[in-house]
């Protein structure tokens, strides 16, 4: 004997309030990135639509099942995207400098940094002054010269030459990720970790 599954009789009004209820959690809501407030409205139109047409054609609400299973795929993509793993760009290592293009001096990077702050455009200046920070550690032979660097590596190079420099490095290597290849908002105070990150270069004694 085959005992039928019990209906799911979720109608469209109560299944958008039950995922905005979902959404709205701190999680979610701390994320701030435009690009995924496009997916989450785009995959909500998506659910609705599917409600409306399935909702004529299962009159054993099976329409209210599938609306919550995308509901699931949907928060999985979310929680993904905080994690990082679906944060990825077309290249395929997360360098600090682009290939192919000579790298400045570390006072151009800072001049750089500087117009873009003036200009209100903080992401651009968080690359550029973490370029000048990692010039500056090239200038000044803590770190040799070499193409293809991520900005962890950098870190771990540096930290070995001068190991005061680990503290300050890492969270403007963070930064530095995140903003350019993470697509996160770039923010004063993002910036000023990078900041601090080149002054310590520029005030670092390598270890004997």
């Amino acid at each position: 004997m085959i005992l039928a599954e019990p209906p799911v009789d979720i109608g469209r009004d109560q299944a958008a309030q039950e995922a905005a209820k979902e959404l709205s959690k701190s999680a979610y809501r701390q994320s701030g990135d435009s690009l995924i407030q496009k997916a989450i409205g785009k995959v909500l139109d998506w659910i609705a639509d599917l409600l409306d047409t399935l909702s004529g054609n299962s009159p054993n609400g099976h329409a209210g099942l599938i609306m919550l299973i995308g509901l699931l795929v949907l928060i999985a993509v979310v929680v993904l995207w905080r994690a990082g793993v679906l944060r990825t760009s077309h290249a395929t290592k997360q360098t600090v400098f682009d290939a192919g293009s000579g790298p400045l001096t570390a006072a151009a990077y800072r001049a750089q940094a500087e117009r873009e702050v003036a200009a209100g455009d903080y992401t651009l200046a968080i690359r550029s002054r973490f370029r000048a920070c990692v010039a500056e550690l090239t200038e000044r032979t803590i770190i040799d010269e070499r193409a293809g660097r991520t900005a962890y590596e950098v870190v771990a190079d540096a930290g070995r030459a001068a190991p005061a420099l680990r503290d300050p490095l890492q969270p403007a290597a963070l930064v530095f990720t995140e903003v350019v290849y993470g697509n996160r908002p770039g923010t004063p105070e993002r910036y000023a970790a990078v900041v601090a990150a080149d002054q310590a270069a520029r005030a670092a004694r390598v270890s004997l």
